[in-house]
């Protein structure tokens, strides 16, 4: 049994649709970040870091996308999200890694500019620059990510990985941003292919998702 503590619309998204795609026995807890829940006492007994998404493994907790995806896909290895070819794997830990590292903190800027730079007491000029830094960032790897699947059906090639579910979640949050994210064909066009998919449909109703608004 998985426990998966999630906040609708979250980078959690990506565990979410994975345990499903998976058809794996697992029940979602729902977190919600508007709230503050995930710095209740409650919940940082289960992740101190008070992030989402956290999975629970029969009791043993693990956090962050970049071990939460593989260790999912693992458990399943006759679905092949995970592929056999030890550079191969090296590889998609490479994007996700990329993926947590560079595009999820981008749109943290875009979205919240004030909380990197220590409160809204910097100015509304200050706030205003990193917010304008945060969008081009993030836009720029909207953009990395459109040319990677300009020749590919996947992320990762030809065959869909436990990377694939991750990158939904930044086209959503481009939405979000009222970004032109319909401009990026190769992008747009793998969104479509993905919502075609009966499991990610299954958990972005679930969530409420703007995707499918």
């Amino acid at each position: 049994m998985y426990i998966l503590y999630f906040s609708p619309g979250a980078c959690s998204m990506a565990a979410h649709i994975l345990l499903e795609e998976c058809k794996a026995d697992y029940e979602v807890k729902k977190i919600t970040l508007a709230k503050g829940e995930q710095r209740s006492k409650e919940y940082l007994k289960i992740n101190p870091h008070g992030k989402v998404p956290a999975l629970s493994v029969n009791g043993k907790v693990i956090s962050q996308n970049v071990a939460i995806l593989p260790f999912i896909a693992g458990q399943f290895p006759h679905l092949n999200f995970v592929p056999t070819d030890s550079l191969d794997f090296a590889k998609c830990l490479e994007v996700i890694s990329w993926l947590a590292s560079t595009v999820h903190p981008a749109f943290g800027l875009a979205l919240h500019p004030e909380r990197p730079a220590g409160g809204s007491t910097i100015g509304e000029n200050a706030i205003k620059s990193i917010s304008d830094t945060g969008h081009k960032i993030f836009w720029c790897c909207l953009e990395e990510i459109d040319a990677r699947l300009s020749e590919q059906t996947w992320m990762m090639g030809n065959h869909y990985t436990f990377v694939d579910p991750y990158a939904l979640v930044f086209y959503s949050w481009g939405i979000r941003l009222e970004l032109p994210v319909g401009n990026l064909k190769n992008y747009t066009a793998w969104k479509v292919h993905m919502l075609k998919r009966q499991a990610v449909c299954t958990v972005l109703e679930k969530e409420q998702s703007i995707l499918i608004n």
